[in-house]
């Protein structure tokens, strides 16, 4: 079994709605062993757009990585999101984090997430459930990254 971490965010309709259904889904792909509470959150990047609902949850699962990732974008597709603007409105947004150990970095997939390391809406969720989780390159808890962030 490995953990992944995985970050959960909806700015469309029933954003809480939105997070909690996607989790519901995420634990067809293995057991759900922590949620985080939802954090509202002001966009960033594209910045003309509602504010956002994000969380964080961490999934013990047999799948791989890659096959997990692939889930995860089914279910985002299942449940109406459209790429239309990067970074832009979406009314779910499921990123894989961290997957136990394992460093990846392929075409369709990068594990870590790239930038989790800058993203506030990111690492609080994750700290609340996993301060403790170490990120394998960088060799820093999420609390440790939290604290280097603004």
């Amino acid at each position: 079994m490995t953990v992944a971490a995985i970050a959960l965010g909806s700015n469309l309709g029933d954003r809480e709605g939105a997070l909690r259904e996607a989790v519901q889904r995420v634990s067809e792909f293995g057991t759900v062993t922590a949620v985080s509470r939802f954090y509202d959150t002001a966009p960033v990047g594209y910045l003309d757009q509602p504010r956002f609902l994000n969380g964080a949850m961490l999934l013990s699962t047999e799948l791989p990585a890659r096959e997990l990732m692939r889930g995860l974008l089914a279910i985002e597709g299942d449940m109406g999101r459209k790429r239309v603007i990067a970074k832009g409105p979406r009314v779910i947004d499921l990123d894989l984090l961290l997957f136990g150990e394992e460093v990846i970095a392929s075409e369709r997939l990068v594990v870590p997430h790239p930038s989790m390391g800058e993203r506030r809406f990111v690492l609080e969720p994750l700290a609340e459930i996993a301060a403790s989780m170490v990120h394998p390159v960088s060799g820093l808890t999420v609390e440790e990254m939290m604290a280097l962030v603004e």
